[in-house]
């Protein structure tokens, strides 16, 4: 029997973020088209390179994207609603763009106008974001350039035999967001189009394709299972053979049906569904390949090899595996060797690059026995031994502080309407009140002290006085434009969790450790490695400072328990909910002090609550009881008059409203600009009793909004909300924009929100 090595995804953004890089300079203007596709050609090239020299013999092609990959797959149907279509009908890098980004007014090269971005919302329980696709009723659907033929037969010159990577047609429709039709009516036409691409394919050369469902771990509907049946008909007589893949979670009830269907190989993650193993070998036949995704792919710790082969052994010898990640490395950081200065955590951790050569060294204990790489398995062994035993890993002090966590500790002393009440004769908000999600942009100016800062360049006392200019700047500009709750902008923060876990215990820092969100942006996750505390206060001093500079209320600024948790790589030696449970208690001992330093308003986010919500609806209950808890933990300390507000963004909210009702925040702010408010539906439904801040300025595109739509989009909001409910804010942080963008954005919406308490 044969063991091979398969990689389902490579990360895109290059080592040192190089896509990044040729994006932001493409968008600005400073490169050519030309330039941009030729890096992103290097970006490839060099990542074949890599994966093929650390030994996988299947390689991925159309793993790479240039901004998201079912906003590529969207392209490549032809579904691109009518407002980014150009005059000629050509979907060119333009029209890509405008879908990913929006245009800022008038109209550009190929006549866009001025119109926002797709959708945007969480893949799957990931922190990258996907364009959700749109089919509008009497849409035609028609291939447009085929991306992922032009990229298999790019491979192919260089060398490099691929499997090309294809979203699955049921999973895409399934994701999509239909506009007076159901997409399932455009299922043949779907089919028919994804027939004649893999028979494209097959013309090039391309023996497998590797088709992405992972759709198939979530919990089916018929309609859904009908439509797979019929897609895996179809599409299994198109030409190259098919390997189905899954990833995310177990199959579950799904495996037979999956295991049945008419495909040459069958994916299956391992890592979060161990479980599965033994029925799968059971359900499916000899004549099936299974790829056994055994390494994961979403977090950084190295794998136990040794038990890996202990499983394996047996099934190795009775029919060919492929071993590879659980899913895409795209969630994991490239390479664990730039990083110098993560001490002891290193010996502990695998990034992608790590991955793959994990998955050689199994492969060949497989094929050539254990003997063969006896030093290498030892030396993990012993990595693992200490990691088990590492007084930095444990902390009985924090055990002892969990351990003794009360019923009380989990309640506010009144009601949501008490302290309502409490919480405007202290604060004295007008109709509609005006506030921000918290930063303001992080100019080059700030990125540029702050690695100065970090490179010793530039003394504590001179960077002090440097943020101290800019908080000040920021509160005075705040009270020119006429916001009516303030915020001190967020100038000394790297990043809304890594700035957290920097001063609390337990956690460690990547340099180079960026995994992407979407398009350009990328993030560094923390690693949580040990027992969490707080050793000392982490915002109170920047909160008085601000604070100090105006009359108007500061709302003090934190991240929440469940958000730092989900965005960071987490410790899998315990369950997650005892972390969260750890970091809470943390967060709680900033908020009580918070309030004793004068903040009347407490803002702690929660972006990621939906994100950690599992995938199977049997299983949600048990997350949401901790996760709700552990925000209840956090932010239950403090007096009637105090007000906690809490953020969420790009995520649907609607089927777990009663928790987030049970979170008890006073404020909520969430993100529907670019939904046209359709997420207050529900809220409306369930009767939220608190204040409800939806966005009404999307801060995920260039795109500079005026009064009007404003207006039109709280007045939209008033639809379905009590006009004393509404907040007006952006939609989220404004680091990431440009000043030049954000004061005429953020003036329009204190105007907006004049207008209409005129007219009340």
């Amino acid at each position: 029997m044969t063991i091979t090595v398969a990689t389902l995804g490579f990360p895109r953004i290059g080592p040192r973020r190089e896509l990044k890089h040729a994006l932001e300079a493409y968008w600005a203007g400073k490169t050519s088209e030309a330039e941009l596709l030729d890096a992103a050609s290097g970006l490839r090239t060099a990542g074949w390179a890599r994966q093929k020299a650390l030994g996988a013999d299947w390689l991925p092609s159309n793993d790479f994207s240039l901004y998201d990959h079912v906003l590529d797959t969207s392209v490549m149907l032809g579904a691109i609603p009518e407002r980014y279509r150009s005059a000629d009908g050509e979907a060119d890098l333009a029209t890509y763009f405008a879908m990913a980004r929006g245009t800022t007014g008038g109209h550009d090269a190929c006549g866009h106008g001025s119109v926002t971005a797709c959708e945007m919302t969480k893949w799957f329980d990931t922190n990258y974001h996907y364009l959700v696709p749109e089919l509008a009723a009497g849409q035609k659907l028609a291939l447009n350039r085929l991306k992922v033929v032009d990229e298999y037969r790019e491979a192919r010159a260089q060398g490099y035999e691929t499997r090309p990577v294809l979203l699955g047609p049921v999973t895409w429709l399934s994701l999509a967001k239909g506009r007076g039709v159901d997409p399932f009516e455009m299922l043949d036409e779907v089919l028919g189009l994804y027939a004649a691409i893999l028979g494209q394919l097959a013309h090039a050369g391309a023996e497998w394709v590797q088709i992405d469902e992972p759709l198939l771990v979530l919990d089916l509907d018929e309609k859904q299972r009908r439509a797979l049946t019929r897609a895996y008909a179809r599409l299994s007589r198109s030409g190259p053979k098919l390997m189905l893949t899954t990833y995310f979670g177990g199959l579950g009830d799904n495996l037979s049906f999956a295991a049945s269907l008419p495909v040459a190989g069958l994916h299956v993650d391992l890592v979060r569904a161990p479980e599965q193993l033994d029925p799968l070998l059971k359900a499916a036949p000899k004549s099936l390949l299974l790829s056994l995704g055994v390494i994961d792919g979403r977090n950084v710790w190295r794998a136990d090899l040794e038990a890996l082969l202990d499983r394996l052994e047996a099934i190795a010898a009775t029919r060919d595996l492929v071993l590879a990640p659980s899913c895409s490395l795209l969630h994991v950081p490239m390479d664990l060797a730039l990083e110098k200065k993560l001490g002891d955590v290193a010996q502990w951790l695998a990034f992608a690059v790590q991955k793959v050569e994990e998955l050689a060294l199994l492969k060949c204990a497989l094929n050539e026995g254990r003997d063969s790489v006896a030093g290498e398995l030892a030396k993990a062994s012993q990595a693992a031994a200490n990691r088990k035993t590492s007084p930095r890993v444990h902390n009985p002090a924090v055990r002892d502080r969990v351990a003794g966590v009360s019923d009380a500790m989990y309640q506010r002393a009144a009601d949501i309407a008490v302290r309502g009440a409490a919480q405007a004769a202290v604060l004295g908000m007008p109709a509609f009140p005006t506030t921000t999600i918290g930063s303001f942009p992080q100019t080059s100016e700030v990125r540029n002290a702050r690695a100065r800062f970090n490179r010793g360049e530039l003394d504590a006392a001179a960077y002090d006085t440097f943020l101290r200019e800019e908080t000040e700047r920021t509160i005075r500009w705040q009270e020119e434009v006429g916001l009516d709750m303030l915020v001190h902008g967020e100038f000394e923060r790297n990043d809304m969790v890594q700035y957290f876990g920097e001063q609390l215990s337990g956690f460690a820092f990547t340099v180079n450790g960026w995994v992407q969100s979407y398009g350009s942006r990328c993030v560094r996750p923390p690693i949580l490695y040990g027992d969490v505390s707080r050793p000392a206060p982490m915002t109170v001093e920047w909160w008085r400072y601000a604070q100090s500079l105006t009359t108007r209320p500061v709302k003090g600024m934190l991240t929440g328990p469940v958000t730092i948790l989900n965005w960071s790589f987490v410790r899998d030696d315990q369950p997650r909910a005892d972390s969260c449970k750890q970091i809470a208690l943390a967060i709680r001992d900033e908020v009580i002090d918070l309030e004793a330093a004068g903040c009347k308003a407490i803002q702690i986010d929660e972006a990621a609550l939906r994100e950690g919500l599992p995938l199977r609806q049997r299983d949600w209950q048990t997350y949401l009881d901790w996760a709700v808890g552990s925000f209840r933990l956090s932010a239950a300390g403090v007096g009637d008059a105090t007000q906690i507000h809490t953020h969420m963004c790009y995520s649907e909210f609607n089927d777990i409203l009663p928790s987030i009702g049970a979170m008890d925040a006073d404020v909520i702010s969430i993100e529907t600009a670019r939904s046209q408010m359709e997420l207050l539906e529900g809220f409306a439904a369930y009767r939220y009793p608190g204040a409800i801040g939806p966005g009404v300025y999307d801060i995920h595109a260039p795109r500079v909004p005026g009064e009007e739509e404003m207006v039109a989009l709280i007045r939209l909001a008033q639809q379905h909300l009590r006009p004393e409910q509404l907040w007006v804010n952006p939609d989220c942080g404004l680091k990431t924009r440009k000043w030049a963008e954000v004061k005429p954005a953020i003036e329009a919406m204190v105007a907006a929100a004049r207008t209409l308490r005129v007219s009340a």
